[in-house]
């Protein structure tokens, strides 16, 4: 296996189009978190990868909405623009509905501090789910669902 890792872009296209970009290997699976965990949905629907989410963010175009404006990032003190144009990309990759839900592990930890944990079980029925009691959004414990994550990565 191997590892390419992406940084999230607060502009949806070119977030995908970085993964995209990288995805020319036979056997591709994606990882993403919050907003990436979202991106990471519409990459598994468009190329029939398979998709590990964590926590990830259900319904970003509703839910950024009231963050259209200038923001500081969340581990920095670097300042960026939200654009109103940006939520227009993020329903542009809002999939309907989840095909082949067997190709989807979910992770989500119902201490999530940002988003509800009941809404992505809900959004990914017939998923492979684990619900983690307590953690937090960033899910700081990833550590102990480490060889999941790869196993579920590895399988065919």
């Amino acid at each position: 296996m191997r590892l390419i890792r992406t940084q999230v872009a607060a502009l949806a296209g070119e977030a995908a189009d970085n993964v995209a970009n990288n995805a020319a290997e036979k056997r591709l699976a994606v990882v993403g978190s919050s907003l990436g965990g979202f991106y990471a949905t519409a990459i598994a629907e468009e190329t029939g990868c398979r998709a590990v989410l964590i926590n990830p963010a259900i319904w970003p175009a509703r839910d950024l909405t009231h963050y259209i404006g200038e923001q500081q990032a969340w581990h920095s003190d670097e300042r960026f623009w939200f654009r109103p144009e940006y939520i227009d990309e993020l329903q542009q990759l809002t999939v309907a509905r989840i095909s082949l839900p067997q190709r989807y592990l979910l992770l989500a930890a119902t201490g999530d501090e940002v988003l509800d944990w009941r809404e992505m079980t809900a959004r990914y029925p017939g998923a492979h789910q684990h619900v983690i009691e307590g953690s937090d959004h960033g899910l700081s414990d990833f550590d102990d669902y480490l060889d999941e994550v790869v196993r579920f990565c590895e399988e065919e």
